[in-house]
């Protein structure tokens, strides 16, 4: 494992690294807002799975950086998958990158868009920055070094006690799989989650859906949001907030439904994360309370060499 002089060197790469491609999201948003063309497509023939050309662009930009001062580190990235190549997970330092978490977002001009660097030794999340350019926002976190908003803030900035799934706020998402069977679970789940408790319900307090899993992973790393669940989702949306969280006093762990307070796998695709509270029994608590409702649903993928097995 790397020494906190590595990590600290590699944290500030990394949040470099996200505010330079951060402001060319900035002017790629400009462009749109003074332009009538569309410039995105559509992934794997599904029409709510969108990507555009500054994903690309970006992800092209973080890779030539990473690869010209990191060459013998490896890269796994949403758009490098997209085009085919296959991912291997190793113990070498693997960079896990999302050029643009939020596309759909970015797509609207909606400002919950993030850039996405995370870095993995041994196979462990250890250095995460995510960076939200259009409000300006940045997360930071190292192994054993804390998390922080723009780089000065401590967090979680909000810390209170966490006592029962129905004082909570949840995030989550819809995802891009509108299959009904997996769509109409998750429905069914708001819908047990947010229900009276005389009708089985466990009266949550709200839901929260910022179209982005790495920006939900923030607000739990802050302490606005109390619970995050999402099945659908890769490692390269979860891989740098995983650290943040962590850091952040917070705990990351599987989102099926079946109880394991194990560390979460990274490319898993399902993930449920509690922010911090006065002890690690009360997050547990919280966890096993939404895994009594949790679904189960399919988040199938190929095989990840050393990272997952279906």
């Amino acid at each position: 494992m790397s020494s906190q002089a590595e990590l600290k060197q590699y944290l500030a790469f990394a949040i470099n690294l996200a505010k330079d491609a951060g402001q060319m999201v900035r002017d790629a948003t400009q462009k749109r807002l003074s332009s009538t063309s569309s410039q995105f497509v559509v992934k794997y023939d599904n029409p709510t799975d969108l990507v555009t050309e500054t994903d690309q662009a970006v992800e092209k930009f973080i890779k030539e950086r990473l690869s010209s001062t990191y060459p013998e580190h490896k890269f796994i990235g949403e758009e490098t998958m997209a085009e085919g190549v296959q991912s291997e997970f190793t113990d070498a330092p693997t960079w896990i990158v999302d050029p643009i978490d939020g596309t759909t977002n970015f797509v609207h001009s909606h400002p919950y868009v993030a850039v996405s660097i995370g870095l993995t030794i041994g196979k462990e999340p250890v250095v995460g920055v995510v960076y939200c350019p259009l409000m300006d926002e940045l997360y930071s976190a190292a192994k054993g070094l804390g998390a922080y908003l723009n780089e000065t803030i401590s967090l979680p900035m909000v810390r209170s006690p966490l006592e029962d799934l129905s004082q909570c706020l949840v995030a989550t998402e819809a995802g891009s799989d509108r299959t009904p069977e997996v769509f109409d679970k998750k429905i069914e789940f708001i819908r047990t989650l947010l229900g009276q408790k005389q009708c089985h319900g466990k009266q949550a307090h709200s839901i929260r859906c910022t179209g982005s899993a790495a920006i939900n992973m923030c607000t739990i790393a802050k302490g606005v949001v109390d619970v995050y669940w999402e099945v659908g989702c890769w490692e390269w949306d979860v891989a740098a907030a995983v650290v943040i969280v962590r850091e952040s006093g917070g705990i990351v762990v599987s989102g099926d439904n079946k109880r394991d307070l194990s560390p979460v796998n990274i490319f898993g695709r399902k993930y449920l994360a509690i922010r911090a509270a006065q002890d690690l029994q009360s997050q547990i608590k919280i966890a096993e309370q939404m895994w009594e409702i949790i679904p189960e649903i399919n988040a199938s993928r190929k095989p990840v060499p050393g990272g997952f097995e279906p």
